[in-house]
């Protein structure tokens, strides 16, 4: 997950629930739900809030998806600081979310740092909230919960490592060449992040921290 920083809701929405004072997600039109869409999109910078993987923003691939499920929490079905952009995909994120509590969410600080991604694709929670937010959403803790997951996330990570130049299995540990990439990958262009950059980007962080660990030694 990449922390998501809400900004102001779609004007469409807005207009909308100035005219249905007492209306719910469920009875917008597409043009609602479209508008909403792609302001979630372009702030989460095309990644989907959950897995990191590219999103379009279109119907096609991208949902709106409540972080406080629309069934438990009817009075925050409209409230646009709720809704952020899940891809699609089949038995994670979205679809795996379901009307399940979600103790750590991408609207949270510490889900840059309680989640810790490997070399190999998987994700390990290192708190109790964060294991249980990755089995909600089936982020791929083990390959037999979500192989697909878990090799996608390792081929981009390993790509966008090739292309920095660095062997994903030696690993690197120039602090300054560390921090170089970092901000590589953590700045968007044209208003978007790599696929999976956000996974790739904590992998580093571990690996500028053993390397500053190592040296204080």
């Amino acid at each position: 997950m990449r922390k998501i920083s809400k900004g102001n809701e779609p004007t469409q929405l807005t207009t909308w629930k100035r005219h249905h004072p007492k209306g719910r997600y469920k009875q917008l039109t597409e043009v609602e739900r479209q508008a909403i869409r792609e302001a979630c999109t372009q702030e989460q910078f095309y990644l989907c809030a959950y897995c990191c993987q590219d999103i379009s923003g279109t119907s096609n691939d991208t949902m709106n998806e409540h972080v406080e499920a629309q069934d438990t929490a009817p009075h925050k079905t409209l409230d646009f600081n709720n809704i952020v952009a899940s891809c699609t995909k089949q038995k994670q994120c979205d679809a795996a979310h379901g009307s399940q509590s979600l103790p750590l969410t991408p609207l949270m600080n510490e889900c840059e740092n309680e989640l810790q991604f490997m070399i190999s694709g998987r994700v390990r929670g290192l708190t109790d909230r964060a294991r249980r937010s990755i089995e909600v959403l089936n982020l791929g803790d083990h390959e037999r919960s979500n192989k697909g997951l878990v090799e996608k996330r390792k081929q981009f990570a390993h790509s966008l490592l090739w292309a920095q130049g660095v062997d994903p299995a030696e690993g690197l540990e120039d602090d300054k060449l560390l921090q170089l990439m970092l901000n590589e990958l953590s700045n968007p262009k044209d208003g978007k992040l790599d696929p999976f950059a956000p996974v790739v980007v904590n992998i580093l962080q571990q690996w500028l921290g053993s390397s500053s660990t190592t040296q204080a030694h």
